[in-house]
């Protein structure tokens, strides 16, 4: 049997890094096992439903690096992959249960059920359906319709036995019935089904496998389990990774600012995709031994289920930045110009080549851990004159300074040719003249042309500017 798994999100917002991760663990397990990986847009919650999110959940996994098998933009002999595409497949299988007399109608309004919660809460007990509905007459149907109540369709939970199923991360899982809160609701009163019955279906039909995804879903397990028993099917193998916690231990919420939390934010500031990828596959699961860099090809070798941790994930923004400037540091500044370009203004790409932007990067490629600093790291190089700062400008008011400037300012003026072989030896001349030497040679150059005492290699930076600005910022600095 072919091993497939899929993932299966609500394109209810953007794509967060829990998401991300719990597709890349399907995806590297799939493919690890040689078989499919299946995208499924589950778009039953109506009311929170946002348009075309679905298509930036897509465009966010490709660039990833997840590629899937199916999916309702490649196909595939299982569709559609879109769950209210799919309505009239749930229709007859509400048909089924209802035959076995294992579904019904219910008109119990939601101030009905929820006095009956408030009821049990306030006896200790664990809230749960009473059933009011489960043997209606066609006089009480009748009435209910002539008040104009829309029913719901609830599934037969009756069951005394409790339930356990292997869990392929946490092993042995028991469930007492008294859990489930009683007949559970599998189509809306507006008739889209509910997740439970709709994943359920879609999930047999497709001949899902395994089913990898967060633990916030196994209370959902039970309630799937009791409908494959239902409708006489095999259920999948089940596993349910951890949650991902912030630096306080806790939950990481998405209402949380001060950690970036949607995949598309990490494209948008410079995050390799391969980085982010490296990242999450080690994100609360392990290879063993040492190594922590790892291409696609390697981690799909690597990747089983029983080396997925069963305690939550600690999120690490250092620890993503720190790999995301290794990758950084691996790529040819050729490859990372469409990336860069976007980031800068039209007014500072302005006349400027290809040829001088990669270079410009590559001044700095060493230093950042993410794109969107060069804008700001660099910025001295798109503009005539650059701002002094603080450190720079105390340097320049020294006389020993001023007489490095305005000698190195005469060597650049008479130089004909504006290469490093033709830069260098004006430093040694002008060390020659002044008798300054190391920093006391290189801080007053770099703080006169590029503003700061520190930066990229001083050679290079010259080089770039191109003559004409040199001098120009030079002579700034003598008046």
């Amino acid at each position: 049997m072919t091993v497939r798994l899929r993932y299966a999100p609500s394109p209810t917002g953007h794509l967060h890094i829990g998401g991300a991760r719990t597709a890349l663990f399907n995806y590297l397990y799939a493919k690890h096992m040689g078989g499919d990986f299946i995208l499924r847009i589950e778009d039953t919650d109506l009311e929170r439903n946002i348009d075309r999110a679905a298509d930036e959940f897509a465009k966010n996994l490709g660039w990833l690096g997840i590629v899937w098998d199916e999916g309702p933009d490649v196909g595939g002999k299982f569709g559609p992959y879109i769950s209210t595409e799919r309505l009239s497949i749930y229709e007859h299988y509400v048909e089924v249960l209802k035959e076995k007399g294992l579904a019904y109608h219910c008109y119990c309004s939601e101030e009905e059920i929820a006095a009956e919660r408030d009821a049990a809460m306030a006896k200790g007990e664990v809230p749960r359906y009473s059933g009011h509905c489960r043997h209606l007459t066609a006089t009480q149907i009748s009435e209910y319709e002539a008040m104009g109540r829309k029913p719901v369709v609830r599934f037969l939970a009756a069951n005394d036995q409790e339930l356990r199923f292997h869990d392929l991360i946490r092993g042995e899982l028991v469930f007492e019935p008294s859990g489930l809160g009683g007949d559970f609701v599998i189509v809306k009163s507006n008739g889209i089904p509910t997740y439970n019955f709709a994943c359920t279906i879609d999930d047999h039909l497709m001949e899902i496998t395994h089913v990898v995804r967060g633990e916030e879903h196994i209370s959902n397990t039970p309630r799937q389990l009791l409908l494959y028993q239902a409708l006489g099917w095999e259920p999948p193998h089940f596993g349910h990774v951890s949650l991902i916690l912030g630096p306080n231990g806790k939950k990481l919420s998405k209402r949380d600012e001060s950690i970036v939390q949607f995949v598309e934010q990490y494209r948008d500031m410079g995050y390799l995709p391969e980085a982010l990828f490296n990242y999450l596959a080690l994100l609360g699961w392990s290879p063993g031994g040492e190594q922590e860099f790892f291409n696609k090809d390697e981690l799909i070798a690597a990747f089983t289920l029983d080396r997925v941790h069963k305690s939550g994930a600690f999120f690490d923004a250092a620890r993503l930045s720190w790999m995301n400037s290794h990758y950084l540091k691996q790529q040819d500044a050729a490859n990372l110009l469409p990336l860069v370009q976007p980031l800068l203004t039209d007014d500072q790409v302005q006349g400027l080549s290809n040829e001088w932007l990669t270079e410009w990067i590559s001044l700095y490629q060493e230093k950042i851990s993410q794109l969107d600093e060069l804008p700001q790291m660099g910025a001295s190089f798109f503009v005539e004159i650059p701002k002094l700062d603080e450190e720079a400008n105390s340097m320049l008011n020294q006389e020993t300074a001023q007489q490095v400037v305005k000698s190195f300012h005469e060597q650049v003026k008479n130089t004909a040719l504006w290469t490093e072989e033709h830069i260098k030896p004006i430093f040694k001349t002008v060390q020659s003249e002044t008798g300054k030497k190391g920093k006391d040679l290189f801080m007053p150059i770099r703080a006169a042309v590029m503003g700061s005492l520190h930066g990229p290699d001083l050679h290079r930076s010259l080089i770039l500017l191109g003559q004409a600005r040199v001098l120009t910022r030079l002579e700034s600095v003598i008046k």
